[in-house]
C-alpha cells in the first residue's frame, strides 16, 4: 500500500468542490487516512514548493497557496500515487481530459484545483510536511476485500 499527499487548493475550496473531489477518490476505492483543513503559511508553502524556487511562477504559486484555506489529504491504496495523478489530469485545466478532476472542473492555466505527490519519495517528504506523526491513521475497511483481490499472498 502506498500513501500520497493530496492538497485541494484554494480554488477547489472556494468553489465548494471538496466533497465532489473526495468522493471521486473514495469511489475509486482509495482510502482517506488523514484530512485537515488549514491555511498554509508562507514558510510551509516555500518549503513545499522549494524545487520551483527561482522559476517565474514560484512567487505567484506561494501567494496563491497561502491566499485561502486548503484541504490536505493523506490517501492510501495500491498504486495510489499513479492512480491519483491520473485522476487529477493534466496540469492545466484547459488541457486536461474530461473525466479527470482538472478536466471536469478547471479551465484556468493558473488555478489547477489540486496537488498530488509525484513519486514515493515526494509523497513521504510531503506527508511529513503537512501531517505530524500519528495524524495519518492505519485503519481496516470492511470493504477492502471487495476493492482488492485478497485471495492470494498479496492483494491485487
Amino acid at each position: 500500500m502506498e500513501t500520497t499527499l493530496i492538497i485541494l487548493k484554494p480554488d477547489a475550496v472556494q468553489r465548494g468542490l471538496m466533497g465532489r473531489i473526495i468522493s471521486r477518490f473514495e469511489e475509486k476505492g482509495l482510502q482517506i487516512v488523514g484530512a485537515k483543513m488549514m491555511r498554509i503559511s508562507p514558510e510551509l508553502a516555500q518549503k513545499h514548493y522549494e524545487s520551483h524556487e527561482g522559476k517565474p511562477f514560484y512567487e505567484g504559486l506561494v501567494r496563491f497557496m497561502t491566499s485561502s484555506p486548503v484541504l490536505v489529504l493523506g490517501i492510501r491504496g495500491m498504486g495510489a500515487i499513479t492512480i491519483c495523478r491520473s485522476m487529477m489530469g493534466a496540469t492545466f485545466g484547459s488541457k486536461a481530459d474530461g473525466g479527470t478532476i482538472r478536466g471536469d472542473f478547471g479551465v484556468s492555466n493558473s488555478f489547477n484545483l489540486i496537488h498530488g505527490s509525484d513519486s514515493p519519495e515526494a509523497a513521504e517528504r510531503e506527508c511529513g510536511l503537512f501531517f505530524a506523526e500519528g495524524e495519518l491513521l492505519d485503519w481496516d475497511r470492511a470493504q477492502e476485500g471487495w476493492i482488492y483481490d485478497c485471495s492470494g499472498a498479496t492483494p491485487e
